[in-house]
């Protein structure tokens, strides 16, 4: 089926305005009890001391294996920060998707509406907690690289301000587009069954992911640990998705990381 970024909108832009109480409820426990976990772990990485690296920036503690301390060791908490840390981000963005999913379910008259919509959320959740699978093991190598190589140290500044133009770009391009008018329309309906939602709630994540991913780029080249990145990003994306016309929004998001990487790139080369 082709997407497009005005089909059935209507849909979402409304979704706010029927949610029940029960469902919003449970929603917002689940956000707070993310975002909170989420703060106290930020809030404790932040008590301790980075380690200050050539070209102006720092290290988090949390990238770096210590004496005695094993891979798993290490990998562990920076799952378990990437796991609570996408569950506050994302939850905001994933809240019309789960609510179209149950009201699906109660028209069809299927008997557990809440256990099939709750596997949808488990499999999307468990789509992003695979990107981190891939994405911690990846930090922890380029960490332990800038501190072995000085050169590719001091070209980090340089690499996030690139990161960010690159990400802001595209922003702009027909790919995103189509996958955020995917992640809006194309998964609203799903046949029935706990099997099918588990299903559904994959198909949801990987678009999302793909959708998701300049912004994801952003925050970790940013600092994933950083909660002013976690905040600014989870906006911008909870705005794409609930914009009642997304593509100005897309493209002001581009924009403003656009500018943002310029600037960056003109402080890491010394033209500012």
């Amino acid at each position: 089926m082709r997407c497009t970024m005005h089909t059935r909108t209507s849909r979402i832009i409304g979704i706010e305005r029927t949610l029940p109480k029960g469902f919003i409820v449970v929603i917002a426990l689940l956000f707070a009890a993310s975002a909170i976990v989420t703060l106290a772990w930020c809030s404790s990485m932040a008590d301790m001391e980075g380690l200050p690296m050539r070209g102006g920036w720092t290290l988090a503690m949390a990238w770096m294996r210590m004496p005695g301390q094993t891979w798993a060791g290490v990998t562990a908490p920076l799952l378990g920060m990437w796991s609570v840390m996408t569950a506050a981000m994302m939850l905001p963005s994933l809240t019309p998707t789960l609510w179209r999913h149950y009201r699906t379910e109660i028209d069809r008259a299927h008997s557990h509406p809440w256990r099939s919509t709750a596997l949808v959320g488990a499999a999307y959740f468990a789509v992003w907690i695979t990107l981190g699978l891939l994405v911690v093991p990846v930090g922890l190598a380029l960490a332990w690289l800038a501190m072995a190589m000085p050169p590719l140290s001091r070209a980090v500044p340089l690499a996030i301000g690139i990161v960010a133009l690159l990400a802001g770009l595209l922003q702009f391009t027909a790919w995103k587009q189509r996958s955020l008018a995917c992640c809006r329309t194309c998964m609203m309906d799903a046949p029935g069954g706990l099997r099918h939602a588990w299903r559904h709630g994959l198909r949801h994540g990987l678009h999302c992911v793909r959708c998701c991913a300049g912004l994801t780029l952003i925050l970790l080249a940013w600092g994933m640990m950083d909660v002013r990145a976690m905040v600014l990003v989870t906006i911008a994306i909870t705005a794409e998705r609930w914009a009642s016309s997304p593509l100005p929004m897309v493209r002001a998001i581009g924009a403003t990381a656009m500018v943002a990487g310029l600037l960056m790139i003109a402080r890491a080369t010394g033209f500012a």
